[in-house]
């Protein structure tokens, strides 16, 4: 079995278990290879973090199709995990979602969401969000599971109606999108824990995902506890990239106040674990088994 199929089968398998899925969003291969090291079972490449990691620009629709498709692909080929994919609109019309399914499909990413915002859209908790009809995701929706090639390419829908519409219209959109082919449900930017309640018990037999985002609509409620409200799959977008800039803001202090980065050691990673952290050891492995004096014993 090839590793894509084995990666897409693997995914499916897991978000058909009951058991939640924890998928950090990872910003670029670094942290991607990093989150495999220390036990993700799956990730998750999102606009959030693209359009920090590559732009340095929030996410307003200014991070196209070229540059997610890109971010993605060099996260999955960093890691052996499945890496699922923010396609935000679709990029365009029908013929554009045709195109970024089969984009997304050929680079190996377990699946894809697609979301109802007009676009230039916006991170699904900022104000001043505004969604289209519910045919025009319909379309699309229908579109994206007729274009992949393996059914086990997951096609997951993604409404911003709950904070345009209320969460009784995200519900009712979510059940059209679901009737047009969507394998997993995505409700952004519910307000209560009860809110989330209400959507597992709109969705009692449908994998269902949670965004978690530090500072944002919905509250931080555990895994575990979301496992429990029938979520199957838990993202955090923001996570990584907060930490990031985080550390990267402390240390930059701390060099203009010290002029030196001496004494700021200890919360930095190691120059041996960090060469360990991106493999430089099978590198060198490699390096050493096709060095000539090894291919001699094969010119023979």
């Amino acid at each position: 079995m090839l590793k894509d199929e084995r990666i897409r089968q693997t995914f499916k398998e897991e978000v058909q278990s009951g058991r939640i899925i924890r998928m950090m969003v990872a910003p670029d291969a670094l942290a991607a290879k990093i989150s495999e090291r220390l036990g993700a079972k799956a990730l998750f490449s999102a606009g959030y973090a693209t359009s920090a990691s590559a732009l340095a620009m929030p996410d307003r629709g200014v991070t196209d199709f070229g540059i997610s498709l890109k971010r993605t692909q060099e996260i999955i080929d960093a890691v052996n995990i499945p890496v699922f994919a923010d396609a935000d609109t679709g990029y365009g019309d029908t013929n554009n979602v045709r195109r970024t399914v089969e984009n997304y499909e050929a680079i190996g990413a377990a699946g894809l969401f697609i979301e109802d915002q007009v676009w230039p859209k916006r991170c699904g908790h900022m104000a001043g969000k505004q969604v289209v009809s519910t045919e025009v995701l319909e379309e699309k929706i229908k579109v994206a599971a007729h274009t992949r090639k393996h059914d086990d390419f997951l096609i997951m829908s993604r409404t911003d109606a709950r904070t345009v519409y209320g969460l009784k219209e995200a519900i009712a959109r979510s059940k059209r999108y679901k009737a047009a082919g969507a394998d997993l449900i995505f409700i952004e930017a519910p307000q209560s824990y009860e809110e989330l309640v209400a959507i597992h018990e709109a969705f009692p037999d449908t994998p269902l995902m949670a965004n978690m985002i530090e500072d944002g609509l919905t509250p931080l409620v555990d895994a575990q506890e979301l496992e429990k409200l029938g979520f199957n799959i838990v993202t955090y977008p923001t996570a990584l990239t907060y930490a990031q800039s985080y550390a990267e803001e402390q240390l930059i202090k701390h060099l203009n106040r010290d002029g030196t980065t001496k004494n700021y050691k200890e919360h930095m990673i190691t120059f041996p674990r960090f060469n360990d952290f991106i493999g430089l050891e099978q590198v060198n492995e490699l390096d050493a088994t096709y060095a000539p004096e090894n291919m001699r014993q094969y010119m023979k």
